[in-house]
Formats: structure tokens, C-alpha cells, sequence
């Protein structure tokens, strides 16, 4: 090995040797200034607790004060305890187990205070079923409906069973129906007789509309718009009890047998006499086809809806 070689192995060894005991004062170092912060962080006192609810939507469905009510004593002791013996995570894990809120975080911030921020779930309709009332958000979570709060989103009812047809499945109609005007300001309530035969319930007076499966909108509501506006206007809009869109290319509409009862504000009621049943098909099929050319399977028209009597 020549005198050049050996110089140069003896440069590389003194070179490891100073960058390890550089790492080793480092990890000397690190383990002394934690001991310090930890030990100094000890004995900072909090100087407060904050809570902010981020509620885009300015439902108001989770409140700050409800959220202090909910942490007992500890917003009005925090100030001037010792900030480590404020638990953050048990405070995460309470807020956490509310159904209103979709997620909770709490955190110790440098000036001494302690910020909880929530995200609270946002109801998109209430379901009314035989387990009693409730909020849905949109993936079909369950909010408990409290009198103290009421939010202004679409009504279903139906009798709905987690593992076969929950209420969660009728979300899209409902984003349908807010996102049209017409039909938005028209549709008071859905219900759901069954997953084939989910029924709109519309602001006129004792009628209904069955609209089958939650499928297939544009094609549905396109027919209950011909409905609408080249029928109802000639026949009256008391003239029909069911109106129904659950089968292909058909509009089925069943004459009302009897006459609605006078209602209150109203002197007297239309004394129109109907005639027939009225089938509107859809263009290139007629009235009791599904398909051009194919007859249907049951020719039969909807038969009125069954009004339960208390």
C-alpha cells in the first residue's frame, strides 16, 4: 500500500470518528432538552379553553354552549390548571361518541390555551318510522331528532331495516327532487311502502305518486312533468288519487271514486264528473306496453291508494 493510500484510509477514519461523536453530543443534546421542555411544560397553566364549531352550513344543529354543557366543569375550571393534566384525548373520545358530531380534535396550543375544534354532521332529511324520529346525514347516519332543534330538510317515512332497505337508499331521489325547483316545491314528503313502491307525496290534496324504485329519474319525472302540465290543467287537479311512473315508457293515473271532502277555507268543492281511467304512454308506446311492440304483464291501472283511518 502506498504512503498515499494509507493517508488517505486515515482521513476517512478521523472523519467517522468526528461525525459520530457529533451524533452522540446530538442525542445527549435532544435528551437534555426534552427533560428541560417537559419539565418547564409541567407547570405552564392553561390559560383558557376554546371551542369552535365548524358549521358551513350555519345549521346551528351543534352549538359551542351545548358542547361546554356536554364537558361538564371542565370549560369553566381549565383556566390556571396545569395544561398536562387537561386530557385531550378523553376529551376527543366524549365528543366523539355524540352522534351530532362527525369528528371532534383537541389540541394544547403555545399560548397556554387548549382549542376543541368540532365538525358536526349535517342532517339531509328526517326519516319517520316505527323506532320513533330521526336525522339522516349522507352517508345514512342516524342523529337523534331533539324538540329543542328543527332543521328544514326533505320528510320520509317508511318502516326502514338497516340490512334490507334503509332510509339511507332514498338519499338520491331526495337530491333529485332539491336540486329541481318545480319538483322541490312540489313534493312535500316521500313515502316508502316498500323498496319497489316509494310514494311521493305532493302538495295537492289527497293524491299521490308512485314512483316505484329509486332509479332512473329523468325518464320518471320527465313523464310526471307531461303529467302535469297537459293533463292536470284540463282534467283538474282533483281528478286523480294515483298517479304512477314505476313502470317503463307508462304514465298511469287513477280516477278519484270519491269526491275530497270540502275543506275548511273552501266554499264549495269542483262537482266536475269524471269519466274514465287515463293512461298517457310514452312516445312510440302505447298505453299498456312497457316496450314498443310488447305487451305488457299486467294491464291493469294502479288501484287507489288505501287511506288509513285512525
Amino acid at each position: 500500500m502506498t504512503q498515499q493510500k494509507r493517508h488517505k484510509n486515515r482521513k476517512n477514519r478521523r472523519r467517522t470518528a468526528i461525525q459520530a461523536l457529533v451524533a452522540v453530543c446530538l442525542a445527549v443534546y435532544l435528551v437534555v432538552a426534552l427533560s428541560v421542555t417537559n419539565g418547564a411544560s409541567a407547570d405552564i397553566r392553561c390559560t383558557g379553553l376554546k371551542i369552535a364549531v365548524n358549521d358551513t352550513a350555519s345549521l346551528k344543529f351543534v352549538t359551542a354552549a351545548e358542547l361546554s354543557r356536554e364537558l361538564g366543569t371542565l370549560p369553566a375550571n381549565a383556566r390556571g390548571m396545569r395544561i398536562m393534566d387537561i386530557d385531550t384525548d378523553s376529551i376527543e373520545r366524549l365528543l366523539n361518541s355524540i352522534d351530532k358530531i362527525e369528528n371532534a380534535n383537541a389540541v394544547r396550543l403555545t399560548d397556554g390555551s387548549v382549542l376543541i375544534t368540532v365538525d358536526p354532521l349535517h342532517p339531509v332529511a328526517r326519516v319517520f318510522d316505527s323506532h320513533g324520529s330521526y336525522y339522516i346525514n349522507r352517508s345514512g347516519k342516524r342523529i337523534s331528532a331533539d324538540a329543542r332543534y328543527h332543521i328544514d330538510v326533505p320528510v320520509i317515512q317508511g318502516n326502514f331495516s338497516d340490512s334490507v332497505f334503509p332510509a339511507g337508499k332514498v338519499l338520491p331521489l331526495v337530491d333529485y327532487i332539491s336540486r329541481d325547483s318545480l319538483w322541490n316545491s312540489l313534493v312535500s314528503m316521500i313515502k316508502v311502502d316498500s323498496h319497489s313502491d316509494i310514494l311521493l307525496v305532493p302538495i295537492v290534496r289527497g293524491q299521490v305518486i308512485n314512483f316505484g324504485t329509486p332509479d332512473n329519474f329523468d325518464s320518471k319525472f320527465m313523464r310526471l312533468r307531461r303529467m302535469y302540465s297537459e293533463v292536470m290543467p284540463v282534467k283538474g287537479w282533483s281528478y286523480y288519487d294515483t298517479i304512477s311512473v314505476k313502470w317503463n315508457g307508462q304514465i298511469v293515473a287513477t280516477r278519484r271514486q270519491k269526491k275530497l271532502p270540502a275543506p275548511k277555507y273552501a266554499a264549495d268543492e269542483d262537482s266536475e264528473t269524471p269519466d274514465i281511467n287515463t293512461m298517457l304512454a310514452g312516445d312510440n308506446v302505447q298505453p299498456g306496453q312497457v316496450k314498443p311492440g310488447v305487451k305488457a304483464k299486467n294491464d291493469k291501472p294502479i288501484p287507489a291508494a288505501v287511506k288509513k283511518t285512525n
